[in-house]
């Protein structure tokens, strides 16, 4: 990799920009764990990995808010916690994306239902699990790959079994703290001083990778652009076989009508929106995290194309305001969540239940709607 080149100065309005950024990103995450926390009735399965997401954005959005509001100038005590913080809530980000398109291809594609649903969310947070394990007993006994000598070896052993039994407890008391390989990725980067300042080539004002240490590209794919590459081919590809699945089972069914003119209609509808959005959440996911592979890749070539101001913008953007899409897509976008939603803050009136005379009774509260309603994506 070429030597470093110069620090990117970030301008003004580039700092106003990419905190305005940050501050939607929180509010969007925000209200996605309030609607989760509001209305027990919309918590399905999806939309409990949807709530996972909304946290790990929730916690970069705030991490790179301090980062851009600092704009470090060299490595410092709050760069470091800050580059961590980030570097764990980003690469948990992937995570649970990756993951939330994973479920719906298995629930749907695969229809994976009923108790063997929540069995894979649970699966989730034990891969997790197992993979920290991993790449704790990696470092335990094979300390030399880390490049670990001397009493410092003695030193980070310690610290990485401490930090496996600490996680493997946290992911059997709560699924929200099972989220072992981005723990284990970060406590690694932190504990062999791999983060620090990067002279905003390969961020926007916040703290990252040292551009000083001599594995840095090694450390780059770890904390974030290897599972960011693996998501550009994932996502589009489960979420094209869920779309491919969810149109060969309308053609299947179009050949039954239904007597109810006006019932498919609806149906038709709300199956359109929910293959629009099929379509648009890999689209949005790629075209928010691109700049910052494109300024990855310029940083690697030495490029000065780096400095760009657009290209900077863009990738502030991009890499913060991911919990603002996710706010777009599945609070305003969804009809029972939004309707909700400004019944609450505009106090407008709530459509009646009420069954006319001769109707049947509503099902009681008690009764599942998981247990009558097909898997969904968490948008619809």
């Amino acid at each position: 990799m070429p030597s470093p080149a110069p620090p990117t100065e970030l301008l003004p309005w580039e700092r106003a920009v990419v905190l305005l950024s940050c501050a939607l990103s929180a509010l969007g995450s925000g209200l996605l764990v309030a609607t989760h926390a509001l209305w027990p009735d919309l918590r399905s399965r999806a939309r409990r990995l949807l709530l996972f997401l909304s946290l790990a954005d929730l916690l970069s959005a705030a991490s790179y808010f301090y980062g851009v509001l600092q704009d470090f100038a060299g490595t410092s005590w709050d760069c470091v916690l800050q580059g961590a913080l980030s570097t764990f809530a980003n690469t948990s980000s992937f995570f649970w994306t990756v993951a939330i398109a994973l479920y719906l291809y298995l629930s749907i594609v695969r229809t994976v239902r009923g108790p063997c649903a929540d069995h894979l969310i649970w699966a989730f947070h034990l891969i997790r699990c197992f993979a920290t394990m991993y790449v704790c007993i990696s470092c335990v006994y094979c300390p030399r790959r880390l490049e670990v000598l001397g009493p410092q070896g003695l030193e980070l052993r310690w610290l990485w079994t401490t930090m496996w039994g600490t996680a493997s407890a946290l992911s059997q008391a709560s699924p929200c703290f099972s989220w072992g390989v981005p723990l284990a990725i970060t406590v690694a980067a932190v504990s062999l001083k791999k983060i620090g300042y990067d002279a905003s080539d390969v961020s926007v004002g916040w703290c990252w990778i040292n551009l000083e240490a001599g594995d840095r590209v090694l450390w780059m794919l770890l904390t974030g652009k290897l599972w960011e590459m693996l998501a550009y081919i994932l996502l589009p590809l489960l979420y094209l076989l869920v779309r491919k699945h969810i149109n060969r089972a309308h053609q299947a069914l179009s050949e039954y009508r239904p007597i109810c003119e006006g019932c498919r209609l609806q149906r038709g509808s709300a199956a359109s929106m929910a293959d629009k959005k099929l379509v648009l959440i890999p689209l949005i996911f790629i075209c928010l995290r691109v700049w910052s592979t494109v300024r990855f890749v310029l940083t690697l070539c030495g490029s000065p194309a780096v400095q760009t101001p657009v290209l900077v913008v863009l990738h502030g953007i991009g890499n913060t305001f991911q919990g603002g899409a996710n706010c777009i897509m599945f609070v305003l976008c969804t009809r029972a969540v939004r309707t909700r939603l400004f019944s609450l803050c505009c106090c407008y009136p709530r459509p009646s239940t009420q069954s006319p005379p001769g109707a049947p009774a509503p099902p009681k509260m008690g009764e599942s709607q998981e247990s009558r309603r097909t898997p969904e994506e968490p948008s619809t």
